[in-house]
């Protein structure tokens, strides 16, 4: 099953669906199921957490995140993440959720990041949602999932967020383009390669090709 067109890509973002994102076989060689965090249901995160089994997260943008004074988990120079993955501090829903664990209520608290209408106040923090924040630029500054899904968002005309879960092979390993593959196939979901939504970034935007970070 080879890779989908990133127009495919962006027209099934916008319709509401999964989008399996791979990215680079020498970075983390991995696939995260994304979902524009618009169109989150508690159904799409019992899919997400049954059938991807990775950590469910928010792809945001540091603008909202800062509106709502979520900080980084680790300042940016105590980071040794080898991909310098910018996890801020895990939230939950103020209202509207009892554990805050469940489908329904992860669900709930990703809306609530979303609502414009949502201030600081409205969020309990430690909590059961990740929110990730995306570098400015996207994948031409960073190529990884989360700031791909982001892209795929704005490219979409969607709210610029999205959910996102590593894919895992049924042993526990991490799901290879192979296995990719197979399990695109079996649910009906289109593949996206990272490098192809750069590609297509710079020849709309007609940017000249820049260093990129993990």
């Amino acid at each position: 099953m080879p890779f989908a067109s990133v127009e495919t890509a962006i027209a099934d973002f916008r319709a509401g669906k999964f989008v399996i994102i791979v990215d680079a076989a020498d970075r983390e060689n991995e696939g995260d199921l994304a979902i524009a965090a618009e169109f989150v249901t508690p159904a799409a995160i019992t899919f997400m957490a049954r059938e991807g089994c990775g950590l469910i997260c928010v792809a945001m943008t540091g603008e909202r995140l800062d509106e709502l004074q979520l900080p980084l988990m680790v300042p940016p120079t105590n980071n040794t993440n080898h991909f310098g993955t910018a996890f801020t501090v895990s939230v939950e829903a103020r209202y509207g959720v009892t554990t805050g664990i469940s489908a329904f209520d992860r669900a709930t608290t990703i809306r609530t990041l979303i609502d414009p209408a949502t201030r600081p106040e409205d969020l309990v923090r430690p909590g059961h949602v990740f929110p990730l924040r995306a570098r400015d630029g996207g994948v031409l500054v960073r190529p990884g999932q989360t700031e791909a899904s982001l892209d795929l968002a704005r490219l979409a005309g969607l709210y610029p967020a999205a959910v996102i879960c590593e894919i895992m092979n049924p042993d526990g390993t991490m799901a290879r383009l192979p296995d990719l593959e197979r399990f695109a196939t079996r649910h009906g979901l289109t593949l996206l390669s990272i490098a192809d939504l750069i590609a297509y970034r710079r020849r709309i935007e007609q940017v000249e090709p820049m260093i990129v970070t993990a």
